[in-house]
């Protein structure tokens, strides 16, 4: 009798047929969700030092981009804008002529299928760099609610910010955005800017929750493409603890509750165990945000020759989603997209 087991893995793994036959988890531009940062101006088309291969984009370039990214069969992007100027409220936010509604307006135009999301947040365009509203900051509260009483000046203000975020949600919707997606991790922001949407007439338009966002160090290559580093203080009084998995679960059920449509766990690859707790968890689409300290990281390494970056880039996504996203942001999107239509 042979010593050998009867089941010999490598059987099926002698030809490139047989383990595509039988991979557990496929990865498909279809995953991916592409994030764009736009700027004022014409014919811009920088690049992002700390994010190479991303660029800062003007509205006038951005129809012929939406229209490679939709070849490419990415379904959608995400957009992230950078006002003319900042204040403490962050006014170009919920402008009709703001950055991103002039952005949605040129894609929509230009390639309706494509699905496009805002990003909804204070942090691109207020003065002081925050999510929120801040306390003692000139103009910074247009009205304090009992709520604030009693904190102390530069305190983040919760319930305040929550009136501005269903500003430009609905802003959003009006240029025609089909998800907006709520960032700055402020209790009820769902809530708020579900009955904002609702009232005004925009009841179709979902809402891309970012449910579980940490405090994390991943995102220093973002802050400097949005330019969005907060002008004093950091934000671990709003995004979540790195050491904390179950408080998550807690966060996406809240997110549920108050009408998130897709709930998002951002970073992703530190986080896979909380990707594949929330995907157990809920019967409802997940994304994963593959972050630009990920990105940078993988592309710095590879530019001095220390790994491939394109082996990397797809094992990393792939993890990802075989941990349970539905959905992937990230800035690899449109080259992995074009790598797996090479490989067939």
């Amino acid at each position: 009798m042979s010593h050998f087991p009867a089941y010999r893995p490598r059987r099926l793994r002698m030809s490139e047929n047989l383990r595509r036959m039988v991979r557990e988890t496929t990865l498909s531009p279809a995953d991916f969700i592409y994030p764009l940062f736009v700027v004022h101006g014409r014919k811009v088309k920088r690049e992002i030092p700390s994010m190479p291969g991303n660029y800062h984009w003007s509205v006038d370039m951005l129809p012929r981009e939406a229209e490679e990214i939709a070849h490419l069969s990415i379904p959608a992007v995400i957009l992230f804008g950078l006002p003319a100027s900042k204040d403490p409220v962050g006014l170009e936010n919920f402008a009709d002529d703001g950055i991103v509604q002039q952005a949605v307006r040129a894609i929509k135009d230009a390639v309706p299928e494509l699905t496009v999301i805002t990003d909804v947040c204070l942090c691109e365009y207020t003065d002081h760099g925050h999510c929120g509203l801040i306390k003692g900051e000139r103009g910074g509260s247009p009205r304090v609610l009992p709520s604030s009483q009693g904190l102390p000046e530069g305190t983040i203000l919760n319930d305040e910010t929550l009136e501005v975020l269903g500003k430009v949600a609905i802003s959003h919707a009006r240029a025609g955005a089909d998800l907006v997606a709520p960032s700055g991790m402020m209790d009820g922001m769902v809530a708020a800017i579900r009955q904002a949407l609702d009232e005004a007439g925009f009841a179709h338009v979902g809402i891309l929750s970012y449910a579980a966002k940490y405090a994390s160090a991943f995102y220093g290559p973002f802050r400097d493409a949005a330019q969005s580093p907060p002008r004093f203080g950091d934000r671990r009084s709003h995004q979540m603890d790195p050491a904390n998995a179950r408080e998550a679960l807690r966060e996406v059920a809240l997110d549920i509750e108050e009408g998130a449509d897709i709930v998002m766990v951002k970073p992703a690859l530190p986080y896979l165990d909380v990707i594949r707790m929330v995907r157990e968890a809920f019967a409802y689409p997940v994304a994963a945000y593959n972050v630009s300290g990920e990105y940078a990281m993988v592309k710095a390494a590879a530019r001095m020759g220390w790994m491939d970056e394109r082996s990397v880039a797809l094992e990393s996504l792939t993890a990802i989603k075989r941990a349970g996203a539905d959905m992937i942001l990230t800035y690899w999107a449109k080259d992995a997209a074009r790598w797996l239509r090479a490989e067939g």
